[in-house]
């Protein structure tokens, strides 16, 4: 089958392989008579999907035992509201804000903590670049510091996790990680809570993954729904209440392929970050090298996988993305309140979607000039 490229932001493309088991499988999975959708989420059918879907993700990305896996939903903009209800005790909270979605962060904060105090912001660069952590401004016995490791929409991402300890503070690191998950390694050392929406990189929308070190449970403000409860979700192994089952399932395949990965000697992620380290320099060299586009991003900022670009002569935004729609280039166009285009380069894009689209680009420059 010859699918077009899809470049969406998300929800975003999904492996074909995934997408032609789950289609094989709609209406009888395993000889069971049932769809996923139609099972009983505590039935021993659906019940050993999630086991193997939790295990194959705590190996994959290397999760250590003191850290609980959630399914939930509400995607990275509920989880906002949620690790505030969760993580706060009605004190301090840090945030570094990066982007549109750590301000998003900022301002949902606002509502549960008694004081919310921004650490750094990268607001004054245009969120074109980093601020050092050498110079985030702590707050002392802050419940957790906040940031988003990968902003989708200004193409920005922490390639480093910053030391809290080194920088003097014993606060939690909490990160979004939302549009970057599986993508590269995590160092779960530097890490209390992370978060992300499964529709970019892990499955469809609907789905949410939360990764929670176990001394964080049990602080949840008294107003916190039980289904927020990380400690309820955790106690109920994510079955508090009905869990999205299909978007569970769907995880669960796409972790299977990336488990069957490779790179040379490298295999799961670490096969995955090579990839993708391989597609975006690819892109980003086409971008610098050219005349005719733009990124404004630091390069030492600059995202893996959500690559945003101008042309210099915007008036010819409108015909440069018709002329990528009819080569099978889809949804290219930047997000609304930044304009200009954006190449999301999440691990179900192949490098041959990458070099497809960089051919059209300096074809189009050239036709342009």
């Amino acid at each position: 089958m010859n699918r077009p490229y899809n470049f969406s932001a998300g929800p975003a493309a999904i492996p074909a392989e995934v997408l032609q088991q789950a289609a094989s499988e709609m209406l009888d999975w395993h000889g069971s008579g049932m769809g996923v959708m139609e099972m009983s989420h505590r039935g021993k059918e659906f019940i050993s999907i999630y086991e193997q879907a939790e295990a194959d993700l705590r190996e994959l990305l290397a999760i250590p035992p003191q850290f609980k896996i959630l399914f939930m939903q509400g995607g990275g903009l509920a989880e906002n509201a949620i690790v505030p209800l969760n993580l706060s005790r009605a004190a301090t909270v840090d945030v570094v804000v990066t982007g549109s979605w750590s301000q998003k962060s900022l301002k949902e904060a606002r509502k549960y903590a008694a004081e919310v105090h921004v650490a750094a912001s990268a607001e004054g660069s245009g969120f074109t670049a980093l601020p050092d952590p050498a110079s985030w401004q702590l707050s002392r016995g802050a419940s957790y510091l906040h940031l988003c490791s990968n902003e989708t929409i200004h193409g920005i991402e922490f390639h480093e996790l910053p030391d809290l300890r080194a920088l003097g503070s014993d606060a939690p690191l909490v990160i979004d990680f939302s549009s970057h998950v599986a993508s590269r390694p995590v160092d779960w050392s530097r890490v209390g809570l992370a978060f992300g929406g499964a529709q970019k990189n892990l499955g469809p929308a609907g789905l949410t993954l939360v990764v929670v070190r176990e001394d964080l449970l049990g602080h949840a403000l008294p107003a916190c729904p039980s289904a927020f409860d990380y400690k309820v979700v955790a106690d109920n192994q994510s079955m508090f209440n009905t869990p999205p089952t299909w978007g569970i399932y769907v995880a669960g395949l796409t972790f299977q392929w990336l488990k069957r990965q490779r790179e040379g000697e490298l295999s799961g992620i670490a096969a995955m970050e090579q990839r993708n380290i391989a597609k975006a320099r690819l892109l980003y060299n086409a971008i610098d090298q050219s005349e005719f586009y733009l990124n404004k991003v630091a390069p030492n900022a600059r995202s893996r996988m959500n690559i945003p670009f101008f042309l210099r002569d915007e008036s010819r935004n409108e015909a440069f993305l018709a002329g990528a729609k009819e080569r099978g280039l889809l949804q290219l166009k930047g997000h609304k309140s930044v304009g200009g285009m954006r190449a999301s380069l999440y691990n179900a894009m192949p490098l041959a979607g990458v070099e497809a689209l960089v051919a059209y680009m300096q074809e189009f420059e050239q036709r342009s000039a």
